[in-house]
């Protein structure tokens, strides 16, 4: 597909990566001379210096012939515009990036009366990973699948839970908790396991089940499945307020460290129920005496990703807070993955994911449909959730007779509600959605998942 981008700053160059990997024609536009000259040349897009909202420069980026622009400059107000402008002169699909709290209560009306394909708020998206996490605090990392009747959770194995050295098909049938065991992270090597891999301590297992087997397996092996009960943010920036908004929501105290007056004020007036203190997040005895060595979750949400995780490697030596941690830039991923700073959020690739979902859905042409996609384990594999509208090759078949590709794996069946971890015996129907785990990338189509 033809697909122009509209500012070139994280968030639109990760899509720029992903969508040309998966041989999508790219233009990528952007006001700023030093970021078009900034993109690397291995990158295979167009650039074009100017501003998107520009009727010239939308034409010069091929608006007639696009099939989705995507506006993800740091300004609400121009994404729309761009969207707008985008619509009435190319008549493709239009994604805008939307970050400011005031419009979140009217993204239906926007949508509606200016045509918009999709909106996505960063932001808010952390905040629902967190508000997650903070639920199930014993998880690494949670996505959520079938409208929340199935969850891809990611766990370390720890000596107490006695699972080491036994095969994953013991294990899965654990007390009947009918989970599966998709994928395991050992050192740098990521397995999409069969039912004979050995598991050791310290692995880091992805698996699906419903919240209720989940819930039931984790307390099975001795892990803690109850929400917190109280969160410690430092910073109080937008995924701060969208986050404490949910937790309090769950009944969570909340209290939040942020540095600036003026946003302390503000703050204040938007969560009357929030304890916000005014002061240093990297003052050690201000995080003492605020409450981190009883705090159940701690959060780390400054501007600064080194900030971050200097702040959750703190409260990791004192404190047994559930960690979250927030980064923006990932050059360092291997190093922050052997840091034990507990769940990593990096909301560019929350936000990637939502619009790579939307554009798989388009690039569709047969029977079934990207309703939800995920990129997991270090952007190195991908759950994705299909919706089946007619029949195909791999419908109406017992799973064990499906030439399925290498590291895949058919991981969940939801069928009218009814939530299958499938077997050899199994078949995928018109009319289920199933769960696919795989290191493949680039899936449209369930078709996609047999072999040749």
């Amino acid at each position: 597909m033809n697909i122009i981008i509209i500012g070139c700053g994280k968030v639109g160059m990760t899509l720029a990566e992903l969508l040309s990997a998966e041989n999508h024609n790219i233009v990528l536009v952007d006001e700023s001379p030093a970021k078009i000259q900034a993109i690397p040349e291995s990158l295979d897009a167009l650039r074009i210096t100017g501003n998107g909202a520009s009727i010239g420069v939308l034409r010069d980026a091929g608006i007639r012939e696009a099939d989705i622009l995507i506006a993800v400059t740091g300004q609400d107000e121009l994404n729309l515009l761009c969207c707008l402008i985008a619509k009435k002169a190319g008549h493709c699909h239009t994604i805008a990036r939307v970050r400011n709290p005031i419009y979140n209560q009217e993204i239906g009306f926007i949508k509606e009366q200016l045509g918009i394909s999709m909106i996505i708020n960063p932001e808010l998206t952390a905040a629902q990973e967190i508000s997650r996490l903070l639920r199930f605090p014993s998880a690494i990392k949670i996505d959520t699948f079938a409208k929340g009747r199935v969850e891809l959770l990611k766990f370390r194995v720890r000596p107490e839970f006695r699972l080491s050295d036994q095969p994953i098909h013991q294990i899965s049938s654990l007390n009947n908790s009918n989970i599966l065991i998709c994928a395991v992270e050992r050192g740098g090597d990521v397995s999409i396991p069969g039912g004979n891999f050995i598991l050791r301590d310290n692995d880091v297992l992805s698996i699906v089940a419903s919240p209720q087997n989940a819930a039931r397996f984790f307390k099975t092996i001795g892990l803690k499945t109850n929400q917190v009960r109280n969160a410690l943010i430092v910073g109080g920036g937008k995924i701060a307020y969208y986050t404490a908004r949910y937790l309090q929501e769950m009944k969570i105290d909340v209290r939040i460290v942020e540095i600036s007056q003026a946003r302390c004020e503000e703050l204040t007036e938007l969560l009357p129920e929030a304890t916000i203190i005014c002061g240093d997040g990297t003052d050690r005895q201000l995080l003492m005496e605020e409450g981190l060595g009883e705090a159940e979750a701690f959060v780390a949400l400054t501007s600064l990703d080194e900030e971050n995780v200097l702040l959750s490697l703190y409260a990791q030596a004192h404190s047994r807070a559930k960690l979250v941690t927030k980064v923006n830039k990932i050059s360092f991923t291997d190093i922050i993955n052997n840091l034990d700073i507990g769940s990593v959020i990096y909301p560019k690739y929350l936000t990637a994911d939502y619009i790579l979902q939307y554009v798989r859905a388009m690039s569709n042409t047969i029977g079934s449909n990207v309703e939800t996609l995920y990129q997991i384990l270090d952007n190195r594999a991908e759950a994705l959730e299909f919706a089946i509208r007619e029949k195909s090759q791999v419908t109406d078949i017992p799973l064990a007779k499906l030439k399925l590709k290498k590291n895949l794996l058919i991981g969940c069946i939801n069928r009218n509600g009814e939530i299958i971890i499938p077997r050899g015996q199994d078949s995928i129907q018109v009319g289920d959605t199933v769960i696919i785990v795989t290191t493949q990338k680039g899936l449209d189509d369930i078709q996609d998942i047999l072999g040749r």
